[in-house]
C-alpha cells in the first residue's frame, strides 16, 4: 500500500461517512412517491450496481476478472453485509424514530472491533477504545438521547441487524480486498446486493409508482442521485479506505454520518440544532482526531 493511500484513506472514509449522511434526504424525498422503505433501498443498491459495472467496464474492465470460486466473498459483502444493513435500517427507521435507528446502528463500530479481535487478532489499544467511546457518545448527544416513547424488541432487533451488516462488510471487505481491487469488490458486493434486492421489493410495483406519479422525471433523478452519491461513491471510498485501514478503526471514522445528517436536517428541512446536537459533533470530531493522531495505529 502506498504512502499517498495511507494518508489520504482516512479522508476518503470520512467522505463516505458524510455522503451516507445525506441517505435521509433522499428517502424523505422518495417516500413522498409512495415507494416503501425497502423499495427505497432496492433502488439505491440496484442502480448503484448498474453505474458500478458500467463505469467499470468502460474504463478499465480488467479489474472485472474474478475467480468463480471467490464469489463466496461478493455474496457475503453484498448479501451479509449491503443488503441486510440497508433492509433492516430503513425497517428500523419505519418502526422507531430516527434517532433510535441511528443509535443502534452505530453499535456497529463495537461489532466491528470484536470481530476483528477474534477474525484478525487486532489489539483493542487504549487509543481505539477511546475513540470508540467518544463516537459512540457523540452519536448518542447528536440523535438525541433514545426518543420519545418506548421501543419495540422488533425495532431494537431490526437495528443490531442492520448495525452486524454494517460491520460485516467491514470484515468481509476486509478479506476480499487481499486478493481484489476496491473497485471489483464494490461492484461485485452490490451486484449480488441488487439481485438480492430486486427478490424482495417488487419491482412490478415500483414502475407503476414511479410512472402514475405527478413529476416521473423529478423521481428519477432523485434515485439517480441517491445511487451516486449514498450508494456507488461512498462504498467505493470506504472499500479503498479498508484497503489501508484497520475495518474496526474504519467503522469508527465513519461515525460522522449521523453528524452529516443532523446538519442535513437543519439546512434542508428546518430542523432544530440543539446544544446536545452541537456537543456530539464536537465529540464525533475529537474521535476522528484520536485515531489518526502520529504514532502507532491503534
Amino acid at each position: 500500500m502506498t504512502t499517498l493511500t495511507k494518508k489520504t484513506a482516512p479522508i476518503l472514509i470520512l467522505s463516505a461517512g458524510a455522503l451516507w449522511g445525506t441517505l435521509g434526504i433522499f428517502v424523505r424525498t422518495l417516500s413522498a412517491f409512495k415507494l416503501t422503505s425497502i423499495q427505497i433501498a432496492a433502488l439505491r443498491i440496484t442502480v448503484g450496481a448498474v453505474i458500478l459495472l458500467a463505469g467499470t467496464a468502460l474504463l478499465d474492465r480488467e479489474k472485472l476478472k474474478i475467480r468463480l470460486r471467490d464469489m463466496g466473498w461478493f455474496i457475503g459483502t453484498g448479501l451479509c453485509g449491503i443488503l441486510l444493513f440497508t433492509v433492516c435500517y430503513f425497517q428500523t427507521i419505519s418502526l422507531a424514530s430516527l434517532s433510535v435507528a441511528a443509535i443502534l446502528l452505530y453499535t456497529a463500530p463495537i461489532m466491528v472491533m470484536l470481530m476483528s479481535l477474534v477474525l484478525f487478532r487486532e489489539k483493542i489499544t487504549k487509543r481505539k477504545f477511546l475513540a470508540l467511546l467518544t463516537a459512540f457518545s457523540g452519536c448518542i448527544l447528536v440523535t438525541g438521547i433514545g426518543g420519545n416513547g418506548r421501543i419495540s424488541l422488533t425495532a431494537v432487533g431490526f437495528g443490531l441487524a442492520s448495525a452486524f451488516g454494517y460491520g460485516l462488510y467491514s470484515i468481509l471487505g476486509s478479506f476480499a480486498l487481499r486478493r481484489y481491487p476496491p473497485i471489483a469488490v464494490t461492484t461485485y458486493s452490490f451486484l449480488c446486493a441488487g439481485i438480492g434486492s430486486l427478490i424482495i421489493s417488487d419491482p412490478g410495483d415500483i414502475c407503476r409508482k414511479i410512472q402514475t406519479s405527478p413529476k416521473p422525471g423529478n423521481a428519477l433523478i432523485c434515485i439517480l442521485l441517491l445511487a451516486i452519491l449514498t450508494a456507488a461513491l461512498p462504498y467505493l471510498f470506504y472499500t479503498i479506505g479498508l484497503s489501508s485501514v484497520r475495518a474496526s478503526s474504519a467503522s469508527i471514522m465513519a461515525s460522522v454520518e449521523p453528524v452529516v445528517a443532523t446538519i442535513a436536517g437543519c439546512l434542508v428541512f428546518g430542523e432544530a440544532l440543539t446544544a446536545s446536537s452541537l456537543a456530539g459533533i464536537a465529540l464525533v470530531i475529537a474521535a476522528v482526531v484520536i485515531l489518526n493522531m502520529p504514532g502507532k495505529e491503534p
